[in-house]
């Protein structure tokens, strides 16, 4: 049977998919990597994914988790049994994506991060959460926890990341893709093409939502994740 990996964010960790664990099926085993944490390239996070997870893989990957989510089903594809992918993006970098980030690196390095986020908050939140200070708080102490090095290391790797467009419409396993409809970070024209690229995708909105699915709109989410999961779990 598939076990289930949750691969959270650019600078975040488990409490990112806090809200999902109680209900995502126990006999997938779902569990959390760190994979990101550790290694300086999307292709090395996948790497090393694969190589520390046997058998075949259920990947739930949340903005540059799916990224990962993705590099992982292009090193091997046969080990992949499915994969959800909320709010993320297939492209490379954009020259004004390199830009930006390259200015915030700067401020990261110098221990300048509220600097950097808390201006931020307004394209990663939809407008209704970014004043919410319990939403909001629990994702400025994902950053902070992760500190400036994990913010220029992690940035730097979407930096450089590979274009998972080539690969996508060679997928055969079943391809959740999750979208807020208000995500200005991953807008969701990138989630569409992402759906268009794969053979039968399913893609679903998530209402009244930015960029942070999982945290803004946990309870829609948990819905559509868990019912999407069901097909994996044995009957009985």
């Amino acid at each position: 049977m598939a076990r289930l990996i949750l691969l959270p964010g650019l600078a975040c960790d488990a409490r990112m998919w806090q809200s999902q664990m109680a209900v995502l099926p126990g006999a997938l085993a779902p569990r959390v990597s760190d994979v990101h944490m550790r290694c300086e390239r999307i292709e090395d996070m996948a790497a090393a994914l694969l190589r520390e997870e046997d058998g075949p893989l259920l990947l739930a990957g949340a903005s540059m988790g799916g990224m990962v989510a993705m590099e992982a089903a292009r090193q091997a594809p046969q080990r992949i049994a499915g994969l959800a992918l909320l709010g993320t993006n297939a492209r490379p970098e954009t020259p004004e994506m390199f830009a930006l980030r390259s200015s915030a690196i700067e401020l990261f390095a110098r221990g300048e991060l509220r600097e950097v986020l808390e201006p931020n908050l307004v394209f990663a939140f939809h407008p209704r959460c970014a004043d919410d200070a319990a939403v909001t708080g629990r994702y400025m102490a994902m950053m902070e926890d992760a500190g400036g090095g994990q913010l220029v290391r992690q940035n730097r790797a979407l930096m450089h990341r590979p274009d998972a467009r080539a690969h996508l419409p060679g997928l055969r396993c079943p391809v959740l893709v999750m979208c807020g409809e208000q995500d200005r970070l991953t807008p969701p024209e990138c989630s569409r093409e992402i759906a268009a690229l794969v053979p039968h995708a399913v893609l679903r909105w998530v209402p009244d939502c930015g960029h942070m699915l999982t945290l803004e709109k946990p309870r829609f989410v948990n819905a559509v994740l868990a019912d999407w999961l069901q097909q994996f779990v044995p009957a009985g």
